[in-house]
């Protein structure tokens, strides 16, 4: 209930972002919300949210879903939060603070968290019609709407903000710039090496950047809107749409007015407790304030800190604000960036130890002190290691600095477990959580799961880097207690993966509902199953079907029900609702004549098309209801399911071979078309890729795959374990100098020992780190076979390669199948009007619009309709 604003003190809060709404968490953590009125004053039309994820909204997040408010909260603790109405003055000496509503609210403290803004560079006509800043869910709604009658994107400034800002106007469907006048990407973070790995990468992903160019006007049409930039080397570019992200700016004008010391450069002076150098009752925290270590801090982790500092200090408890870790770990436009510590190497006596792959967008830099402390890092491409680093920055680590940079398979880096962190290391950087507070959660408070962890001490619950050693962190200390922690899949099954897969072979049992009442837990026997139980025991149902009597069909009787999205439509779901069709292209040789149809059927059908990097094709925007009448033709000119939708062998990509290329010294087509046949519709507990070169210039990308081959003098070189996507690793190499037969063989039994063992979603990279022994035991178990098992790993792959069928090819012969593929099960023959498209490049694309619009068809047609 509210305090009675007659007797008890008032706290006023300017602004209600992420900092504002944890300093009002802090308060209430204090009990200081019983004793105290709290007034909010929030420019905003909407509550607290999340800005650091702010461009997840354009893959599909709502405002609501940004939201870190609890209305309950809110209520709960009697806080009267006044939204759209921000403070427009502050008298001091009468401790009132005016809204812009006319408001008039009396306090005892006032807080400012006022945040910042955008900082716009002085270029002509820099508020034309076309020009925004990326920095509220506003902004972004107005740059959607914007974005639907333009083509052309360009951002101004490369930093965090605006390679996400650049990435959004790609998704949105612009041809998109980055203009960024520092000499590199990410300037603050990264260094010049980092900066290029940056580059390259992006690049890849059709951006176009330009850098060491700063923007000198913002040219405009007639009509007034943007047209084009010109830029400070002369050139200029055409774009219909510009988005400012050159930084920000502390927003403290608020505070200039009613007279509070602010720095020359901008922000409101304070000290350790956050509270302003010229009035005791006033304080700033966030990214308003100039905090006593002389830094305006722009993270969110600095800003919750000096919240809970402030709230402290209001409570008459001890607390200080004396600076902050400054790491960061990202996801840009998909590419892990991070950086801790003294990045640069500013400190004297320092030592950089480097890793830098450019081919596969891999830059890795440890800043070292003479006496081998650790004291700063730069992560780019792969930052799997940033936890473990940043928790061992300021000490010697316990292995030499070489194997912490070097990536899975090139020299056996040492993995650094929990163990090895000491109880002071920092494992949640935004809220300044040490490992020794999560070990005391579950020591003393009985947490036993990441939740619980995350409820307890607050780790893990904004930019979530950490979750993953969190996890590691709390088996640890379960299992050194004595605890036996579940490593079930589920909440169905105390087994693993594993255990089921020996449980379904070896009982020879082909459905869900049979394994779960028989071997499910007690209270899960009778019922339907979950999400993670279901698609994963579909899946080992389908990898054992001809060795255990099931059907190798996935859509028949029982699997149909297991089956995900993609598997219950043999097609990818796409963004607006459409499907994909991809066609397997074995090898990546096609015949003219297959080009044509796929042509004529893409053009038939109005389908985009797209050659992929797993050299084939795929067609794109086929609703359900088509997809039976596109793979007709397709069957019929002789093509197959490529299992794009599946956890299977995708592709076996491959060169031209001693076929056609000089270099060549074997014939690498052959080979990949027969790996491609074999495999092909294996069912696993992740998706398979495969390459084979045909010679050491390793055209074809053989080390970054799952399994891959490089044609020798004498045969074939086999690697395992590797992988080109969001955590590069090179592949191992498991045997090498191999026949046909030999290297067909070591793939069968690795395989499916892989298929055996691993975890549910586990890609053959992780399953290679994770499985005792590593390397060395798998090549003892496939190749030497030291478990005696390699005879029936052989066995249950020429079952496989026997009992294949199309899917596509069974389905269409089969009218009951083929009712699966509506929109729409009481209106067959009523396509989903969601799914609509817009002319882009003489092809089509998703229409954006209408999925944010939402609309649906009239009522008469839908009413008591179930969806698919």
């Amino acid at each position: 209930m509210p305090a009675d604003t007659s007797t008890t003190s008032t706290i006023v809060l300017v602004g209600h972002g992420m900092v504002g709404q944890r300093f009002l968490e802090a308060l209430a953590e204090r009990g200081l919300t019983a004793t105290h009125r709290v007034v909010v004053l929030c420019e905003e039309p909407r509550p607290a949210y999340d800005r650091v994820q702010l461009t997840s909204y354009f893959s599909g997040r709502t405002p609501e879903d940004l939201s870190l408010t609890d209305l309950a909260f809110i209520e709960e603790h009697g806080i009267e939060l006044h939204l759209g109405d921000p403070a427009e003055s502050v008298d001091r000496e009468a401790r009132t603070v005016t809204a812009r509503s006319g408001l008039v609210v009396g306090y005892d403290v006032l807080v400012l968290a006022t945040g910042s803004y955008p900082f716009v560079p002085p270029v002509p006509n820099k508020d034309a019609e076309g020009c925004f800043v990326y920095r509220t869910i506003e902004d972004l709604l107005a740059i959607e709407e914007y974005a639907r009658r333009s083509t052309t994107g360009a951002v101004v400034g490369g930093g965090l903000l605006g390679l996400e800002a650049a990435g959004a106007l790609k998704g949105l469907g612009l041809t998109s710039h980055i203009v960024e006048f520092a000499p590199r990407l990410m300037p603050v973070q990264v260094d010049e090496g980092g900066g290029a790995a940056l580059l390259r990468t992006i690049e890849e992903m059709g951006l176009t950047v330009h850098t060491g160019v700063g923007t000198q006007e913002i040219v405009v049409g007639e009509d007034g809107a943007v047209t084009g930039m010109k830029l400070s080397d002369g050139s200029e570019l055409a774009t219909d749409l510009v988005v400012f992200s050159a930084g920000v700016r502390p927003r403290d004008q608020l505070a200039r007015d009613c007279g509070l010391t602010v720095g020359e450069r901008g922000g409101i002076t304070v000290d350790e407790q956050c509270r302003t150098v010229t009035d005791p009752h006033v304080f700033a925290i966030g990214e308003c304030a100039l905090a006593a270590d002389g830094r305006v801090h722009g993270l969110v982790a600095p800003g919750y800190e000096q919240a809970e500092t402030a709230a402290a200090a209001i409570a008459g408890d001890a607390s200080a604000f004396t600076g902050a870790d400054l790491s960061t770990k990202l996801k840009l436009l998909g590419v892990d960036v991070a950086s801790f510590g003294d990045a640069h190497g500013a400190a004297e006596d320092c030592l950089d130890v480097v890793y830098s792959d450019s081919r596969a967008g891999l830059y890795k830099k440890l800043v070292i002190g003479r006496d081998g402390t650790l004291r700063g890092g730069i992560l780019v491409g792969d930052a799997e290691a940033y936890g473990t680093l940043k928790a061992f920055t300021g000490s010697v680590p316990p292995v030499s600095p070489e194997s912490l940079v070097l990536p899975a398979g090139a020299g056996a880096p040492v993995q650094l477990g929990p163990s090895a962190l000491p109880d002071d290391a920092i494992i949640c950087s935004c809220n300044n959580v040490r490992k020794g507070t999560i070990r005391e959660a579950v020591t003393e408070h009985r947490c036993t799961t990441v939740p619980e962890v995350k409820k307890c001490t607050k780790a893990g619950t904004t930019c979530g880097s950490c979750v993953k050693v969190l996890g590691q962190l709390i088996n640890a200390e379960l299992e050194a207690s004595g605890v036996e922690v579940d490593k079930g899949l589920c909440a169905c099954f105390s087994q693993t993966r594993e255990e089921l897969y020996e449980i379904v072979l070896a009982l020879r049992i082909t459905s869900h509902r049979e394994l779960l009442d028989r071997y499910g837990r007690e209270e899960a026997r009778g019922g339907d199953g979950c999400e993670v139980c279901k698609p994963t025991v579909g899946s080992i149902v389908a990898s054992l079907a001809p060795a255990i009597g099931a059907s190798t069909y996935v859509l028949d009787g029982e699997q149909a029900a297991l089956q995900d999205t993609n598997d219950h439509f043999l097609a990818n779901l796409q963004r607006n609702g459409s499907y994909s069709v991809v066609p397997r292209i074995p090898g990546g040789e096609i015949a003219p004549e297959k080009l044509i149809v796929i042509g004529e059927i893409a053009r038939d059908f109005g389908l985009y098309t797209k050659i992929t990097g797993g050299q084939r094709i795929d067609m794109f925007g086929a609703r359900v209801e088509q997809l039976p009448s596109i793979w007709a033709r397709l069957v019929d000119a002789g093509f197959e399911s490529g299992h794009a939708y599946g956890k299977s062998l995708r592709t076996v990509k491959s060169c031209v071979g001693q076929t056609w290329c000089r270099y060549g010294v074997q014939d690498s087509v052959r080979m990949a078309i027969d790996l491609e046949l074999r495999y092909r519709g294996l069912r696993s507990p992740h998706k398979l890729k495969s390459a084979v070169s045909g010679c050491q210039r390793e055209c074809a990308e053989a080390q970054s795959k799952d399994f891959g081959v490089i044609a020798t003098a004498n045969g074939w070189n086999l690697y395992v374990g590797g992988n080109g996507g969001a955590t590069p690793r090179h592949a191992d190499l498991l045997a090498q100098d191999l026949s046909d037969a030999e290297l067909i063989r070591l793939i069968d039994r690795f395989l499916m020992f892989y298929i055996r063992t691993a975890d549910r979603l586990e890609r053959t990279s992780t399953w290679l780190e994770r499985v005792p022994g590593g390397l060395d035991h798998v090549r003892d178990v496939v190749v030497h076979d030291s478990l005696g098992i390699c005879d029936e790993l052989e066995s249950l792959m020429a079952a496989h390669v026997s009992h294949y069928r199309d899917e596509w090819a069974e389905t269409i012969n089969d009218p009951e199948k083929l009712a699966r593929f509506v929109s729409f099960v009481n209106a067959p023959d009523t396509p989903d009007p969601v799914v609509a498209f817009v002319p882009e490049r003489d092809q089509i694309k998703p229409d954006l619009p209408l999925l944010s619009i939402g609309l649906r068809p009239a009522d008469d047609v839908l009413e008591g309709s179930a969806q698919r």
